[in-house]
């Protein structure tokens, strides 16, 4: 009897020894998620362009000669009127003084000239001279006059060289870009430097002209800046934390002929509400066309799954402790636009809505999501 019962606890003793250890459930995996909601759907175009200013006035000087002096700097601020640079006036002097001598020798002949002509006269009237010498003496008067408006003219456009030694701005503005320094020579009507008006801002953009018959002048549009975040508006606790200011505008001008390369047409849309957030030669996207706000859900398209020939997303619910429950859905989907698509039927504005990685859950899956933060461009409004 004491020998069966040491068996039977040896027996028990291999079975405890062979149970398998109970398994450790996986951690949720991570899911990139986006909140579903009403957003705008923008429909029309939108092409990328280049901010620019309206006024660009490339500024040369209007003789050749060495430069002496720059007095501005790329981006310095100047006033109309303000010198830029300026050339060496020795020359230029020295032709404004002799045509001033000239001047004034022709003045003296103009006035000799005319004092011979008044004795002429008294002489002709007591019939002393003939009408013919009367004749010689006005001549010479007429000659003397055209002379001296003759050198009144040069000498004028001798003093006008002397200014133009001076390059100065035709309106306030920036300096963008100087292109000559000091010591260096350079011809009539070279560009030195090109002012920029910062009270006027427009974006140039190529229309393509499959779409130019829907373009017209004063239509309304709306821009924005690749490079502005609106940092200031966003929400330090949300994981939504790069916004874009949105700015409007209008077409300005459409050029009358394509592009021989690129067969687009050049618009320029003018800013309405500019800012100091706004810099030249900026990216900017503008929108053509109307916007309407659509009652329908809209999520990214990499969204939708299809789960036994049905049109599906993966919604994360139940979250607890940053970690969630997924559940198949399946939906109706409406239109693909350049936002997303259009969910008619199956979801609810603020559910969680996988956008990654849908293919390989399983329904009732833990999950960990991840909000989706990146911009994406008009998407939002």
């Amino acid at each position: 009897m004491q020998q069966k019962m040491v068996s039977l606890i040896v027996l028990s003793l291999l079975m405890v020894g062979c149970k398998k250890p109970a398994e450790v459930p996986a951690p949720p995996r991570p899911a990139l998620v986006v909140v579903a909601g009403e957003m705008t759907l923008n429909e029309g175009m939108v092409l990328i362009g280049e901010v620019k200013s309206r006024y660009e006035s490339n500024l040369g000087f209007r003789i050749g000669g060495k430069i002496i002096e720059r007095k501005v700097d790329i981006g310095q601020q100047v006033k109309k009127g303000q010198i830029i640079a300026r050339l060496d006036a020795a020359d230029t002097n020295l032709t404004a003084a002799a045509a001033l001598a000239d001047v004034r020798a022709a003045e003296a002949n103009h006035a000799l000239a005319q004092a011979e002509v008044e004795r002429q006269r008294s002489l002709f009237n007591k019939k002393f001279i003939s009408a013919s010498a009367l004749d010689l003496r006005e001549a010479e008067l007429k000659t003397s006059t055209a002379r001296l408006q003759q050198v009144k003219a040069q000498a004028a456009v001798s003093s006008n060289q002397s200014r133009y030694t001076a390059l100065v701005a035709d309106r306030d503005g920036v300096v963008t870009q100087i292109r000559a320094e000091p010591g260096q020579v350079v011809n009539e009507g070279e560009a030195i430097a090109q002012i920029v008006d910062t009270q006027k801002i427009e974006v140039l953009v190529a229309v393509p002209e499959s779409h130019m018959a829907d373009l017209k002048l004063d239509d309304a549009v709306t821009v924005r800046l690749w490079a502005n975040q609106d940092k200031n508006t966003a929400d330090k606790d949300s994981p939504v934390t790069n916004t874009q200011k949105t700015y409007t505008g209008k077409v300005r001008e459409i050029a009358p002929a394509a592009n021989s390369a690129t067969r687009a047409f050049d618009v320029r849309v003018s800013i309405n509400d500019a800012d100091e957030a706004i810099k030249f030669g900026m990216t900017a996207g503008v929108r053509f066309g109307k916007h309407d706000v659509s009652e329908n859900i809209v999520v990214p398209s990499t969204a939708l799954t299809e789960l036994n020939g049905k049109t599906s997303v993966w919604v994360i619910d139940n979250v607890k402790n940053h970690v969630g429950v997924a559940h198949a859905r399946k939906v109706i989907s409406g239109q693909f636009t350049e936002d997303g698509v259009k969910i008619t039927q199956g979801l609810r504005a603020g559910e969680l809505v996988v956008i990654a990685g849908a293919h390989t859950l399983t329904d009732g899956q833990q999950v960990k999501p991840i909000q989706e933060t990146q911009f994406k461009g008009f998407s939002h409004e």
